[in-house]
């Protein structure tokens, strides 16, 4: 199996830059990192997960999502580097990127989701409905 590359720690700082620039949500966003000990917690977690690119992209999505590691953007950011992260080894994003994908990383942040269903998700773009 082909050794798996990860994004640093610096790299998901930029992303949460660039998620925040182009995606504005909240007039008060800000590009701030709340914790880096979390970022660098989210990392670890990603590459000891046992399983394939797709186990551990979940691992990135749900960790900066759950472990709020900014002030602004989680979401936005981690989705931004999941997608970067299965790019850059070789995989595909199988969500398409529309609005209502919001709701379900809501769901993600309340964890509404197993990680299987997370997986789906991110590898073939289906998962049941967020509700609350």
């Amino acid at each position: 199996m082909k050794e798996l590359t990860y994004p640093s720690v610096d790299h998901l700082i930029e992303l949460n830059v660039l998620a925040l620039s182009v995606i504005q949500v909240k007039r008060a966003d800000r590009a701030q990192v709340m914790s880096r000990a979390r970022l660098e917690e989210v990392l670890t977690s990603c590459r000891r997960v046992d399983g394939d690119v797709y186990d551990k992209a979940v691992m990135l999505l749900k960790g900066i999502v759950q472990k709020h590691p900014f002030e602004s953007g989680n979401r936005r950011t981690a989705f931004v580097a999941t997608k970067e992260f299965l790019l850059m080894n070789g995989a595909r994003l199988g969500i398409v990127d529309e609005p209502e994908n919001a709701r379900i990383l809501l769901g993600i942040r309340e964890n509404y989701y197993a990680d299987a269903e997370i997986r789906e998700w991110v590898h073939h773009g289906k998962i049941r409905a967020f509700e609350r």
